[in-house]
């Protein structure tokens, strides 16, 4: 089984965009009515999907993808709390019904209604919410909700323990996803979302979070950032600072994925990061879409880079099926029970 670690609700119909910009729209001008979420058909959702992602699963080889909703959408740098609850329920909501109409191919993942400087309490109960009355099997947790400010505590700080307490108790994991980048010295795709894989790794090596939390999980995407390739400065770093080598103290709780878009990055990935520790995505209808002229290869097809690595077949099984079920124990006892 081929299972896809990382994917993103990007084709939503339109209606949807339109009811965030009615949000926005009232935000900046109150004597508006609040706006209602978008009355959505089952049969928009199908084409939405079975044009997209599922058609491109099946055209790869793809059984399963985590699905979530679009994450430069998430918007958490906007600081109004309600409108921050109401759009991300209506757009997890969206993420179920996709799940319940194609359960074979998808299983959710929630956004959380984070704001920067707001408390945590709002993002706990969604998280309660997606995953004991929806089934979700985990969340997207952003590092940085002012949106290239950095203007929140790093993720080792108290203030975050209460969302890492209910991960804990539900048994999800979280992966590090910001949204937009509202400074322009970050371009959202190509910088901030690498910075910030990149800036939280660093955050776990300088602290003892899985001394408090040894059961908590990150999956940190595209690659682990700048990780795999300065895999050297992190344990060099790690000295200096009189800190543990990061393979023993972080690598037991964080995961990175395959959405590295080129053959030699995937190749640098799996020399340096352990088979145990990479789970396949391929963030696929995401950041970087089209052919690449030099291989005729979909730069998201990611699938064709793991499967000309060098890996075992038992290496293969684990990056492509066992470590995210592992990771994400609810996507397996579901998949068990349905006899997959």
């Amino acid at each position: 089984m081929i299972i896809d670690c990382h994917g993103h609700y990007t084709t939503a119909p339109q209606q949807h965009q339109a009811f965030r910009d009615a949000q926005l729209a009232r935000l900046a001008d109150a004597s508006l009515a609040a706006p209602a979420p978008a009355a959505i058909s089952d049969d928009e959702i199908r084409e939405s999907v079975e044009n997209n992602q599922l058609k491109l699963m099946r055209e790869r080889g793809a059984d399963l993808m985590l699905f979530s909703p679009k994450a430069s959408g998430m918007e958490h740098h906007v600081p109004d709390p309600e409108t921050a609850r109401v759009w991300a329920r209506v757009s997890n909501d969206l993420v179920y019904r996709v799940v319940g109409l194609f359960p074979q191919y998808f299983a959710g993942v929630c956004q959380l209604p984070q704001t920067p400087g707001g408390t945590l309490d709002d993002a706990t109960a969604e998280l309660r919410r997606c995953v004991e009355s929806l089934g979700f099997v985990g969340c997207n947790l952003n590092p940085d909700p002012s949106g290239g400010y950095w203007t929140s505590p790093p993720l080792t700080d108290e203030y975050w323990f209460p969302l890492y307490e209910a991960m804990v108790e539900l048994d999800v994991p979280a992966m590090i996803h910001v949204s937009t980048s509202c400074n322009p010295s970050f371009h959202t795709l190509g910088a901030h979302y690498l910075n910030a894989d990149t800036s939280v790794f660093m955050q776990l090596v300088q602290a003892d979070l899985f001394d408090r939390f040894p059961t908590l999980r990150f999956v940190i995407p595209h690659g682990g950032g700048a990780v795999p390739y300065h895999w050297g400065r992190y344990r060099g770093l790690a000295v200096r600072i009189d800190r543990p080598d990061p393979s023993e103290h972080v690598m037991k709780n964080v995961f990175f994925d395959t959405c590295v878009y080129h053959q030699a990055g995937i190749d640098l990935l799996h020399r340096v990061v352990p088979a145990d520790n990479v789970l396949f995505a391929s963030e696929m209808l995401g950041a970087v879409r089209g052919v690449d002229p030099e291989t005729g290869i979909a730069w998201d097809d990611t699938k064709r880079y793991v499967d000309r690595a060098d890996l075992t077949d038992e290496q293969r099984h684990q990056v492509f099926e066992a470590n995210t079920r592992r990771v994400y124990p609810r996507l397996h006892a579901r998949l068990t029970a349905e006899g997959r």
